[in-house]
C-alpha cells in the first residue's frame, strides 16, 4: 500500500511537540469532529504525520508516523470515536507558519488553509514534501 500524509493539531497549551518528544509515543485521542474521524479511521500504519501547533504557536513543528490504526477512544463517552497511535519522529529544523504555508502558491489549495478548523486532515504527497523542504530552508 501506498504511504498516505496527514497533519494533525494541537493547541500546545494542552499537549505540544515537547510533550510527544518526552513520551516518544501517544494516544491521539480526544477527536469530536465527524469529518477528522473519518481520516483518523483512514491512517495506515506506516503513514507520515505532520504535528502542527495550533493557536499560539501556529506552525508544523514536527513529524510523527502512525504506529497503530483506529481503535476505540477510551476518553470518548459515547461510542464510535476513535484514536490512533502517533510516535515522534522528528522535528521540523525550521517551523514552518501557517502564515509561511500561505505566501506558498502552491499551498493554496492544502486542507490547513481551506478547512482552518479541522483538527486532522490529509495532505498530498507533494503537499507533505514541499512543507518538510520549507522546514529545511526556514522562513
Amino acid at each position: 500500500m501506498t504511504k498516505q500524509y496527514w497533519l494533525v493539531k494541537s493547541e500546545p497549551e494542552a499537549y505540544s511537540w515537547a510533550d510527544l518528544l518526552k513520551e516518544g509515543e501517544t494516544d491521539w485521542t480526544g477527536v469530536r469532529n465527524y469529518q477528522a474521524r473519518i481520516h483518523l479511521n483512514a491512517m495506515r500504519k506506516g503513514d507520515r504525520v505532520f504535528f502542527y501547533e495550533s493557536v499560539s504557536t501556529k506552525a508544523v513543528v514536527g513529524i510523527t508516523e502512525v504506529t497503530e490504526i483506529a481503535t476505540e477512544d477510551k476518553t470518548a463517552d459515547k461510542q464510535g470515536w476513535v484514536s490512533v497511535k502517533l510516535k515522534a519522529v522528528k522535528a521540523i529544523a525550521q517551523p514552518v507558519t501557517l502564515a509561511r504555508v500561505k505566501e506558498e502558491k502552491s499551498l493554496a489549495d492544502i486542507a490547513l488553509i481551506r478547512q482552518s478548523r479541522l483538527s486532522v486532515m490529509p495532505l498530498s504527497k507533494d503537499e507533505f514534501t514541499q512543507i518538510v523542504n520549507l522546514g529545511k530552508k526556514g522562513a
